[in-house]
């Protein structure tokens, strides 16, 4: 006949379950954050592999070559670079401002009555496809911008000097100027809304403090709320530009698809992800290894964007420390 288990001996199983439970547990976490690296890792291998044909061929002169003909197997990055940097920093010049002011008004300015509609419809924003924004850029935005604001913006900005070569181009709508707008429109939901959540975290008494002191609105905005927050409005704004480095389907509709290096916006170009989703898939032998070298460049701007963010915010974050203390 078994001894009764005493109350120490159940202490002793409950607290050695508890173990291994623990130890599964950290286990389980560590092999899921493992597999990011190892997934990261597989992802960057395939790429070199697949690309060092294109290297081994052209070397250096992949990155410094416009020209890009498939008929002789001739390749150079250079054009789908220029495309992706430009479109990407016309995003961020335009969908900077308007998203700080959506944020503000939704944070600051807005009745009650008023903020959860406007954040709501923001937000839906983000949930249209990609898609959908390049089918509203082609047939509605490209014609309306063609016929009435680009001859605008060519007959006077265009004749200012240095300026104005950047403001030249065909009245055909499709350009790199409008796929920077339309970038611009995709990636403001998600500036905006990162915006508004750090906003809304600025302590109240701080604001009425403030007010109180008898500054004004932009003065609080500018003095108190922004250097509360400029750690998150960073880390949103560097979130738009991934968003906008690599977007591709909405591109490939605006962009115009262009091989050729123009200085005038206005004209069609191509980027990185316009040139892999028209080309992939008819593409074999050392264009297919010229595409994924594309591919691996575009995941290396991406990595470095992220990475110089990532250092700003800790330098941000340890700034701030060195002030409270």
């Amino acid at each position: 006949m078994a001894a009764p288990e005493t109350q120490y001996s159940k202490h002793s199983r409950q607290a050695m379950i508890g173990t291994l439970g623990d130890k599964l547990f950290k286990g389980t976490a560590f092999f899921f954050a493992a597999m990011v690296l190892v997934v990261l890792a597989a992802i960057i291998l395939m790429l070199f592999k697949d690309a060092w044909p294109t290297f081994q061929t052209f070397g250096l002169d992949f990155f410094t070559t416009e020209k890009w003909d498939v008929v002789n197997d001739q390749y150079g990055a250079v054009i789908p670079i220029v495309g992706t940097l430009v479109t990407s920093f016309i995003a961020i010049l335009i969908g900077i401002p308007v998203s700080f002011g959506i944020a503000l008004f939704i944070s600051v300015m807005a009745p009650e009555w008023l903020k959860k509609p406007v954040g709501i419809a923001v937000e839906l924003l983000a949930a249209v496809p990609s898609i959908i924004y390049g089918m509203w850029g082609l047939f509605y935005f490209a014609p309306w911008f063609s016929e009435n604001l680009q001859p605008v913006l060519t007959d006077t900005i265009g004749e200012l000097p240095l300026i104005g070569q950047f403001f030249q181009g065909p009245p055909i709508g499709v350009s790199l100027f409008t796929a920077g707008f339309i970038l611009a429109i995709m990636i403001i939901p998600f500036i905006a809304s990162v915006m508004r959540d750090m906003f809304d975290v600025v302590p109240k008494d701080l604001k009425e403090s403030a007010y109180a002191m008898g500054s004004t609105t932009w003065e609080v905005v500018w003095k108190v709320i922004l250097p509360y927050t400029k750690v998150g409005v960073i880390g949103g704004i560097m979130l738009g530009l991934g968003r906008a480095l690599g977007e591709t389907m909405a591109v490939t509709f605006v962009v115009g698809n262009a091989q050729e290096l123009m200085t005038g916006l206005f004209y069609p170009g191509s980027t990185i992800a316009s040139t892999l989703a028209n080309e992939f898939n008819e593409a074999d032998g050392l264009h297919m290894s010229s595409l994924i070298a594309l591919g691996l460049i575009l995941f290396i701007i991406t990595f470095i964007v992220l990475a110089i963010s990532k250092w700003f915010l800790l330098r941000l974050g340890k700034v701030q420390e060195g002030r409270s203390t």
